[in-house]
């Protein structure tokens, strides 16, 4: 397993990221996660549409309720053909009550709590936490990788504007 020291930062600290780093261009690793229903599942369920994938530290923190609430409201502008996934190592219970004491009804939360799948295959899972790293992945419909941002800094929130321009572009 390849590891990236420095790639992040906490509060200024450097951290190593464990995985395999995604590109723009390949296709997306298809790993299985779990729903807050307790139920698996796979990337690839969402496939057909176009995924944006939010991965998190942790929904209970200021930052990750920002961003997760901010990327509920821009699903209801973007409409059916846009899925918005949040990926955490949180707990499904607890990530199941975030969302309905956040009401945020637009964005599908999954864990990756049980063996750190999505985090090793996309190069996310921080090594000293064994949290995931905050970054934005966009794939198009038939799962490959159109936008990818490792936000440097995780208490940092990432580029919106950003984000929602290359989304348009894919829609």
């Amino acid at each position: 397993m390849s590891e990236h020291k420095g790639a992040v930062t906490f509060q200024g600290v450097p951290l190593t990221l464990v995985g395999n780093t995604v590109k723009i261009g390949d296709l997306a690793p298809d790993v299985s996660l779990t729903g807050t229903d307790m139920n698996e599942v796979k990337l690839s369920s969402f496939r057909g549409k176009v995924c944006v994938i939010l991965s998190v530290p942790s929904l209970d923190t200021a930052v990750c309720d920002i961003e997760t609430r901010r990327f509920n409201l821009e699903a209801e502008k973007l409409g059916s053909n846009v899925h918005i996934i949040a990926v955490s190592m949180d707990l499904p219970f607890a990530q199941k009550r975030w969302c309905g004491a956040a009401s945020v009804e637009r964005v599908h939360l999954m864990s990756d709590h049980k063996e750190a799948l999505f985090g090793n295959e996309y190069g996310l899972l921080i090594k000293e936490l064994r949290l995931l790293a905050r970054s934005v992945i966009i794939l198009d419909r038939e799962g490959y990788v159109r936008y990818n941002e490792l936000v440097g800094e995780i208490t940092k929130e990432p580029n919106y504007e950003e984000v929602l321009a290359a989304l348009k572009e894919l829609l």
